[in-house]
Parts: structure tokens; sequence; C-alpha cells
């Protein structure tokens, strides 16, 4: 077996590892319980067994639809959508070696945006192409505006990230003139509110779209982990080390891709958490990709649930928007991880 898994430190990774798993139940468990209608763990368990198993437990029909119908199915949408934007922002970090690139910053969420309103309102693709299609041709169309920029800003780190703030506002505004002008006051009321993030459209259908496509996203990056490895010394070192530069780079960007375009047609556009996850992640686990990538997943979960809980008990009798709670987080963290990254070495 490899180094990775007998090790001088295994024991310190396996209760690490111990601890994460149960810090997500545990916040998933809290996220079905909290809520404006307080229901007890003992009767949220007998809720979800008799939604998973058929149990037939006595529970009363508002509970049982309030626990599996609408908390469950958001807690674990929570879990999957901060784990995958956590994951897409360590991609994106290692492939760019840029502290601050994440989803967000780099517009690939205002390109998914813009695809997934254009498909709402505008009707391009109809039932073929569908919202997630047209999120991912969006992303995909921001990734690729954003390296024609900074390639012709010089390719340099510090532009790739100048480039995405143009290119997210160059999305932006088109997202803006689509729903000023062609959308239905209904329409754009919804949009708007959609475009800040929310999980309480989420259902079921939604887990098996989104499941599947992140679980796959999470094992094409684990193959690629030492590849990502060799990229912290740059694509010319990457290279003489037998990586297939442009192969992985093509691969890793459409996962990218692929991964934030399912969460921002699902959720909406929700910014920092690909930002934040990673480094808190490098602090806890290093920096090899091989446990990078897992810890990524984990504690991004973690953080979206519980940020998904805030925001549904921060202000009585209303839910703020997710992209609200995550940006309040996450505005701070960028400011500190800029001001680090100006640090000499």
């Amino acid at each position: 077996m490899s180094h990775l898994v007998i090790g001088p430190n295994w024991p310190a990774r396996l209760v690490l590892a111990a601890l994460s798993l149960a810090a997500l139940i545990f916040a998933i468990a809290l996220a079905v319980t909290v809520g404006e209608m307080a229901i007890p763990l003992p009767v949220a368990f007998r809720a979800l067994g008799n939604g998973l198993f058929d149990l037939g437990y006595p529970v009363s029909a508002i509970q049982q639809g309030v626990i599996f119908e609408y908390r469950l199915s958001r807690a674990l949408m929570a879990a999957l959508c901060g784990g995958a934007l956590a994951l897409s922002g360590a991609i994106l970090q290692a492939l760019l070696r840029n502290p601050l690139a994440e989803p967000y910053i780099l517009g690939v969420s205002a390109g998914a945006s813009t695809g997934a309103v254009c498909v709402m309102i505008l009707g391009f693709g109809g039932a073929t192409l569908g919202l997630s299609g047209g999120a991912f041709l969006g992303a995909v169309a921001a990734l690729v505006l954003v390296a024609l920029l900074a390639s012709g800003a010089g390719g340099a780190s510090d532009r790739v990230i100048l480039a995405g703030v143009a290119g997210s506002q160059l999305f932006n505004a088109a997202t803006a003139t689509i729903v000023t002008t062609l959308a239905s006051a209904e329409q754009a009321r919804g949009v708007m509110f959609w475009l800040l993030g929310n999980f309480g459209g989420v259902r079921w259908p939604d887990l098996l779209v989104a499941a599947p496509l992140a679980l796959l996203g999470f094992l094409v990056c684990m193959v690629h982990a030492k590849a990502l490895d060799a990229f912290a010394f740059g694509a010319d070192a990457a290279a003489s080390l037998g990586v297939a530069v442009g192969r992985v780079r093509v691969v890793l960007f459409a996962t990218t891709a692929l991964l934030t375009a399912t969460m921002v047609a699902i959720v909406g556009t929700v910014g920092f958490v690909g930002l934040v996850i990673p480094h808190a992640a490098r602090f806890l686990v290093g920096p090899a990709h091989a446990r990078l990538l897992p810890a990524c997943l984990v504690i991004g979960g973690v953080f979206m649930v519980l940020a998904d809980i805030l925001s549904r008990i921060l202000v009585p009798q209303q839910i703020l928007p997710i992209g609200i709670v995550t940006a309040l987080f996450g505005a701070p963290a960028f400011a500190f991880i800029l001001y680090r990254a100006r640090r000499p070495a």
C-alpha cells in the first residue's frame, strides 16, 4: 500500500477523517431539526426511518413532510453544493497557482448563471438543453473568455484573476439585461432571488441529478491528484515529470465547469466557498491533493449546511439567500487571504 495510507501520521489521519464525517452527519442532523417548526431529534429519526425504509413509526403527516421532503433534501443538497464548490476552488487554485482563484471570482458562476437564465427566459435549447446544460455552456464560455483575456494580458497569475473579475462583470451585466428587458415581473423576482442562492426549492429529483455528477467530478479530480501536486511547481515542471499538461488542464477545467454549472442550475450563485474552504483544508491536512480534495469535499459540505441553518434562523420569519450568508464569512476571509498573498515570502 502507498505511503498515503501507511505512514507515520496514518492514525491521526484516520481520526481526522472520522471526525470530519461525524461533523458532517451532525450538521445534517442539526439541519433537519432546526427551523420555524422545532422538531425533536427522536421524531426526526422516526421520520427518516419512515421515509427511507417505510418503518411505519407514528409521526404526523406535517412533521413527516417537513423532515423528509423538505429539510433532509435541502441539507443533503447543501452538503453536495458546498463540497462541489470547495473542490472546484481547490482545482482552480492548483491549476492557476493562485490562492485567490475560485469559480465565483473567475466568473465561472456568473457565466453559468447567464447560461441558465438564457434557457429559463429566452428558451434557448428548450427541453433538449435543459437548465443544467445551459449553465454548463455558460460556465465553459466564461472559462474560455477568461483564458483569452488573461492570455492577451500576458498570462500571469494575477492577470487571470483580473480577467476573471472582468468576465464576471460582463456576464452579470448580460444576465441583468436579459432579466430586466425580457422577463416578466414574476420571472424577474424569481430569477433575482435564485441568483442570490436558494435551497428552498430543492427536492429529491434535484439530488438525483446533482449527486452522480458531484461523485463523478470528485473521482475525476482524485485520479489527477498527483498531477495537481506537480502543478505546484509550474506547468513546465509538471510536463518534465510526465504530466500531460494540456490534457489534464482541459479535463479538470471541464470538470470544474460541470460541478459549478450543476450547482448554479439547482441552487443559484453562491460565492466564496471555493475560496475559503480549500485554504482551511490545507491548514488541516496539508497541500497534497490526495488528502486535500476529500477534505475540501467534507469541510465544504459541513460549512454549507451550517450556513444554510444560519440563513433560516438569523432573521425571524424570513429565510436569507444562502449567497448572503456565505458572503458574510467569505468577504473577510478574502481580504485576509489577499493580504497574506501580498506579503513577501
